[in-house]
């Protein structure tokens, strides 16, 4: 069984028991993750459920387990012949988060 859920503006497979790194959430490590922004669950082989743009009554939990930030990546720009450069470093802000329930 997994679902495909929404977080920050982007989609996750998720299955129980498995672990899945999401940008920060405003959340307390060891606190619960509660979702329904489910947008597909599928149960069994043949069964599964596709929302329109979600599924009614579908719900994902499960715990924060941390926050972390993660590696660094340099932005460096230049222009030719003019003198101009500029270099800037990036580290985003990641939740890593373990999914205990499935209900859809």
């Amino acid at each position: 069984m997994y679902a495909i859920i929404k977080s920050g503006g982007k989609q996750y497979r998720v299955e129980k028991d498995g672990i899945i790194t999401v940008d920060l959430l405003q959340a307390e490590e060891g606190s619960d993750f509660n979702t329904d922004q489910v947008l597909f669950v599928k149960s069994g082989e043949n069964e599964f459920k596709v929302g329109a743009p979600l599924v009614e009554g579908a719900k994902v939990t499960g715990k924060v387990l941390s926050h972390f930030k993660g590696k660094k990546i340099v932005v460096f720009k230049k222009k030719r012949r003019k003198g101009y450069r500029r270099t800037q470093g990036h580290r985003q802000n990641y939740t890593r988060i373990q999914i205990t329930e499935i209900q859809g």
